[in-house]
């Protein structure tokens, strides 16, 4: 099993909306950076779990976990010339971004923020928090992941 953090802004889409979707899933849309589409298409996997992290907000951090339900598939907002995700470069015969569908596992009482995560030493090294790191999927390492889970009590 690979983990993973998953940044979403909560104002377009917060934990609070995956958990009124049926059954908790949902897909994971609007990807548009190659390195992020390239972890989702080539690494990630079914079983796979995943923080979810509020960005862009007056508290950005990890608020829950998720599961990958199905990998990688056509992200068809790429096909929709009213959507903001439109790509006229992305087509049905080559698709150039995809998604995936993730299942909300738990939702955290509060918010491991990013400024707890960067004054723990044990996560000195975590691509989230380094420099120039604005990814939106990243891959978060096993003994990152288990340091991340013991800051939520």
């Amino acid at each position: 099993m690979t983990f993973w953090l998953m940044k979403s802004e909560p104002d377009t889409y917060s934990i609070d909306d995956l958990a009124k979707q049926p059954k908790k899933i949902d897909y994971w849309d609007g990807i548009r950076n190659y390195q992020a589409r390239n972890f989702m298409r080539d690494e990630m996997k079914k079983g796979d779990l995943a923080f979810f992290y509020h960005s862009n907000c007056d508290e950005p951090g990890v608020v829950g976990i998720v599961e990958i339900v199905k990998e990688a598939y056509p992200d068809d907002t790429a096909f929709d010339p009213e959507s903001k995700y439109y790509d006229p470069k992305s087509t049905l015969d080559n698709p150039r971004w995809i998604r995936v569908d993730v299942k909300l596992k738990e939702t955290f009482t509060g918010t491991i923020t990013l400024k707890e995560i960067k004054a723990n030493p044990a996560l000195k090294e975590m691509r989230l928090v380094q420099k120039g790191n604005r990814l939106s999927i990243m891959p978060v390492a096993a003994h990152e992941w288990k340091t991340i889970l013991a800051m939520k009590d």
